[in-house]
């Protein structure tokens, strides 16, 4: 199968970096900090979500804004205790893309997500965070943005994911969608390609753009 794009568009937690660990130790200790009950908060979907959702589900708006700011804190401050590393086939992937046609699109804070991205070696061009949208992932803002930003029609790019969530989104911004079976199963992943990770695809530069292809 080969998919041809004029821009690739991807998450990072649990697409380019595994952060899973920082973020249950960074979590847990948050949900502590809060008094949410274990219950409460395996209820909250986590995964490919602004922090500030996350939080508004769980918490009186009130205090939304200081648990916010807080656990951006834990999360930072982790980055160093080991919690971040490269997922199989990012770095050679993304090596064979011109820094021009592909950007990060995560539901980190830009603090974060520089953080994360910077302690693995990862240095987009275009980089979307929380702080530049009003609606996060599911809805298609995130994506259409860095869409907007790159030059290029949605419907030109591919979205890679690891989440329903983003690539909810993803679809609803006519876009294509390859998921990853990094943190979920393939039968919740509705895509239009589904891979283990970034090591089973090649990408190669044409006149046309780029083309996406599953490797032998």
């Amino acid at each position: 199968m080969q998919i041809h794009a004029e821009a690739l568009l991807f998450d990072n937690d649990g697409t380019l970096v595994s952060s899973l660990a920082s973020v249950d130790r960074c979590w847990t200790r948050w949900a502590g900090e809060y008094g949410i009950t274990p219950d409460a908060f395996a209820r909250v979907g986590l995964h490919g979500r602004p922090a500030a959702e996350i939080a508004a589900d769980l918490l009186p708006a009130d205090i939304v804004p200081e648990a916010v700011a807080r656990i951006e804190e834990l999360e930072v401050e982790d980055v160093p205790n080991g919690g971040v590393e490269l997922l199989p086939g990012t770095e050679d992937f993304l090596g064979a893309l011109p820094a021009e046609l592909w950007a990060v699109v995560t539901s980190a804070t830009r603090r974060l997500a520089e953080a994360r991205l910077d302690a693995v070696g990862i240095r987009p061009k275009t980089l979307i965070t929380a702080d530049d949208i009003t609606r996060g992932k599911p809805d298609p803002e995130p994506y259409l943005l860095a869409a907007r930003e790159l030059g290029v029609d949605p419907a030109r790019c591919v979205v890679f994911e690891d989440a329903p969530a983003g690539l909810r989104a993803g679809r609803a911004a006519g876009m294509t969608t390859v998921a990853l079976t990094t943190t979920h199963q393939t039968h919740e992943l509705d895509a239009d390609l589904v891979v283990k990770d970034l090591s089973a695809l090649s990408a190669l530069v044409t006149g046309r753009g780029l083309e996406i292809s599953v490797r032998a």
